[in-house]
């Protein structure tokens, strides 16, 4: 079949089997050229991403197979194609990264599972030990990336399930969208959130999955003793906040932080074989260690319906790009690995890895540097519906959200008949 993309209202609810193949093969280039040369000790060898999908968690298992060489194992949730009807972007990703990396020796597992479910947590168990075992390598997972992005969660204890909601929350939000097929501006106002669905965001988007799975592994004897773990967060600039950073959202990742410090403080000293021995607790201190990573703003399906940001991000884009800055998602994580987590002094102590006041890892400098957020909001205040196509980068905003459904990619042919169940 010929497969066009179908938006409305800034959701593309199809996918092109051989464009999303095409663009995983791009950051797989991008990656081998970034890596070339030799590697810091302490790289890692073994590295699960939860979320694997897409997006972040999708760029960094590239980094982390493409760029250092490890074994990979990758759960995601993602819905499969059949003979008449296209599969979900991430479908497709999973399919062509493992495919590349047969194609290149290295070993990889990809799980379609719910991740948020207990037998996720059994399955990639057994799943690491074969991995591992294939590649030669010990059972031990050096690197867990947790990208999870999902509406809804069940909880594995009580079997309740909860949905996450992009609200405010105290106070209504008002702000101006932006609709990528038609280039029109319009205004919205969101109502705040009640008690119960923050707490519901909370749970879906919060950081006690995170948590389940350290322990899971933990518990698995599959960390390293260096092992390290990474989640991903958003705060952007002030004006954004009364949706995003002070909103539900907002309030799930601050508890996404509050587990990293649980984790850190479980870290800190994880036997009971050391609870009376000051001086042995005191040399596993800081062996591993858990962290958020602030990153910038980039276009995503979540991104692209919330308020103001496809607004933010068209002018923000323009600035960068002008600047030389600009970054998408797989040059963020390669900088993540290579200038924070895995540098030569990081690599061999988690502790020496470049962090805030806060303890979280910065990768949204570029964007937040003031002369880009100065320049942005002056732009911002210029932009009308006459102009949004030419002063903005609205059309660098349509192509990322279209690439990221396998559409819009350079050297793809969209009037080639394809088989939807292949890449």
């Amino acid at each position: 079949m010929i497969i066009k993309p179908m938006v409305r209202s800034n959701i593309c609810i199809n996918s092109h089997p051989a464009g999303c193949a095409k663009a995983v093969r791009n950051q797989i280039a991008y990656v081998k050229k970034q890596f070339s040369g030799k590697k810091p000790d302490g790289s890692p060898r073994v590295a699960l991403v939860i979320g694997c999908s897409t997006g972040y968690g999708l760029a960094s298992r590239i980094a982390a197979a493409f760029g250092y060489g490890a074994a990979t194992v990758g759960v995601s949730f993602e819905k499969p194609a059949s003979a008449s009807k296209p599969g979900t972007p991430g479908w497709y990703n999973n399919l062509c990264f493992d495919s590349e990396a047969q194609s290149a020796g290295l070993y990889s597992k990809t799980l379609n599972i719910d991740a948020f479910s207990t037998e996720a947590k059994t399955a990639v168990i057994q799943a690491v030990k074969e991995t591992a075992k294939a590649a030669g390598l010990p059972a031990r997972i050096d690197l867990v990336v947790y990208s999870l992005a999902s509406p809804v969660r069940t909880d594995p204890v009580t079997g309740v399930m909860y949905k996450s909601v992009i609200k405010p929350t105290g106070k209504p939000y008002s702000g101006k969208t932006f609709d990528m097929a038609t280039g029109k501006l319009s205004d919205i106002s969101v109502e705040p959130a009640s008690g119960e669905e923050t707490a519901s965001t909370i749970k879906v988007m919060g950081g006690e999955d995170w948590e389940l799975w350290i322990d899971a592994l933990d518990g698995a004897g599959l960390l390293s003793p260096v092992c390290r773990t990474v989640a991903y967060t958003y705060i952007g600039p002030e004006l954004s906040w009364g949706i995003y950073k002070n909103g539900t959202i907002g309030r799930a990742k601050e508890d996404l932080e509050r587990a990293a410090g649980a984790i850190n403080k479980k870290f800190a000293c994880d036997s009971a074989t050391f609870a009376d021995d000051s001086a042995k607790c005191s040399a596993k201190r800081g062996a591993k260690h858990a962290w958020v990573s602030v990153n910038k703003a980039l276009v995503t399906r979540a991104s692209a319906v919330i308020p103001i940001i496809p607004l933010y991000i068209s002018c923000l884009f323009k600035v960068m790009k002008a600047k030389g800055l600009h970054e998408g998602c797989i040059e963020q994580i390669t900088r993540l690995f290579r200038e924070r987590l895995y540098t030569p002094e990081a690599a061999s102590d988690p502790k020496k890895t470049l962090v805030d006041a806060e303890g979280r890892i910065r990768i949204d400098d570029f964007e937040m540097r003031d002369d880009v957020q100065q320049a942005t909001a002056a732009l911002l205040g210029t932009i009308t519906e006459e102009n949004i196509m030419t002063e903005a980068d609205a059309a660098g905003f349509k192509h990322d959200f279209l690439e990221a459904h396998g559409f819009d990619v350079a050297g793809v042919d969209y009037e080639i008949d394809v088989a939807p169940d292949t890449i």
